[in-house]
C-alpha cells in the first residue's frame, strides 16, 4: 500500500513579526537608545565654560542634587512644574467640558443634527494648523498694537498690557491650548459614545429615564476607559508644552518666567551658552518621572475597581485552596 506524505501545514505566524520589526527597529534607535543615553549621561558633568569644554567627568547623582537647589533664589524644578501645570490645567478642563458637551450632542438620537460630517471637519480643522502659526496669529492680535490688546487697554486701563500681566498670559498659552486640542478630544469622545450599544439608550429612555439619568448612568460610565485615555495622552502632551509658550512668552517665559514651562528649561540649559548636557539629561528623567507619577495619580482617580471582581477574585482563590 501506498503511504500518504503527511501534508505540512503552512505557519503564516511569522510574517506578522516580519510585519511589526521595522516599528521596533525605528523605535529602538531613534526612542530607545536616546532614552538610554540620556539616562547614562545624566550621572556626568559636561558643559561650555566660555571656549572650554568641561567633561564629560561621572559626577554620580550631583546633577540631580543641584536640580533641587535654588538658582538665583529660585527653585527652578518646582517653579516650572508649577507653571507647566497651571497652564494645562487652564486649557484642559474647558476643553473637556466643551468636547464633553459637543460629543454628546452631536451623537444624540433624539436631536439628530444634520450636516456632522462639515462639523466634524471644521471642529477638527483648528489642529491641523501648526502651533507656531497660531501662537504667532495671537501674538499679533494680543500684543500692545494689536486689536485684540488695544480693545483690553480701551475696557480695562490704558495702562494695562496683555503680555506684562502674568495671568492673562498664562490664560492666552491655555486658550490657544483649548482651540487647538478640544477638536481631537470631541472626535474621540463621540467615537466612544457611538461605541455604546444604542439598545441602552433605548431601554433607558424606555425605562423613563429623562437626559441627565441616562448621561450620568450610562454615557459617563461606559466612556471612561476613552476618557482616561484622553486625559493621559493630555497630560502627557501638557507637560511637553513648548512651541506656544515659547512664542508667547520668550525664551525667558515672560512676564517674569511665569510662563516658562519644563521644556523650555530644558531647550534652555541645553542649548544656551553652557550647552550642560548633563543638567539637561537630569531634567530629562525628572520630567520622564513626574510624567509617570502624575499618569498614575490620573489613572488611579479616574479608574474604580469593580468591588464584586475582587469577591469573584477572593473566591476563586479559596476555590483553588
Amino acid at each position: 500500500m501506498n503511504k500518504r506524505k503527511p501534508i505540512k501545514s503552512i505557519s503564516y505566524a511569522k510574517w506578522g513579526y516580519i510585519f511589526i520589526l521595522p516599528f521596533f527597529l525605528v523605535y529602538a534607535v531613534f526612542s530607545f537608545y536616546p532614552m538610554v543615553t540620556t539616562f547614562y549621561y545624566s550621572f556626568f558633568e559636561n558643559y561650555n565654560q566660555g571656549l572650554t569644554t568641561i567633561g564629560p567627568n561621572f559626577v554620580g547623582l550631583q546633577n540631580y542634587v543641584n536640580l533641587f537647589k535654588p538658582n538665583e533664589g529660585r527653585f527652578e524644578l518646582l517653579e516650572y512644574t508649577k507653571n507647566t501645570m497651571i497652564m494645562w490645567v487652564l486649557g484642559v478642563v474647558p476643553q473637556f467640558i466643551f468636547s464633553l458637551l459637543l460629543a454628546v450632542i452631536f451623537t444624540s438620537v433624539r436631536l439628530k443634527i444634520k450636516g456632522q460630517r462639515f462639523f466634524k471637519t471644521v471642529i477638527y480643522m483648528p489642529n491641523l494648523i501648526m502651533a507656531a502659526a497660531y501662537s504667532m496669529l495671537f501674538y499679533v492680535m494680543f500684543s500692545e498694537v494689536g486689536p485684540v490688546g488695544m480693545l483690553c487697554k480701551a475696557l480695562i486701563s490704558p495702562d494695562f498690557v496683555v503680555f506684562q500681566s502674568v495671568g492673562a498670559s498664562r490664560g492666552v498659552i491655555a486658550f490657544i491650548n483649548f482651540l487647538m486640542w478640544f477638536g481631537n478630544t470631541t472626535i474621540m469622545l463621540m467615537a466612544g459614545i457611538m461605541g455604546i450599544d444604542q439598545s441602552l439608550f433605548e431601554a433607558a429612555s424606555i425605562d423613563g429615564a429623562n437626559g441627565r439619568q441616562v448621561f450620568f448612568k450610562i454615557t459617563l460610565p461606559l466612556l471612561s476607559p476613552i476618557f482616561v485615555y484622553v486625559a493621559m495622552t493630555s497630560l502627557i502632551g501638557g507637560l511637553q508644552m513648548f512651541d506656544v509658550p515659547q512664542i508667547i512668552g520668550g525664551t525667558d517665559g515672560a512676564p517674569n518666567r511665569s510662563t516658562r514651562t519644563l521644556i523650555m528649561w530644558l531647550n534652555n540649559v541645553v542649548t544656551g551658552k553652557a550647552r550642560d548636557y548633563g543638567k539637561g539629561g537630569a531634567i530629562s528623567v525628572l520630567i520622564f518621572i513626574i510624567t509617570g507619577i502624575l499618569s498614575f495619580i490620573v489613572y488611579k482617580s479616574m479608574v474604580k475597581e469593580d468591588p464584586n471582581a475582587k469577591k469573584n477574585k477572593r473566591r476563586n482563590k479559596n476555590v483553588l485552596l
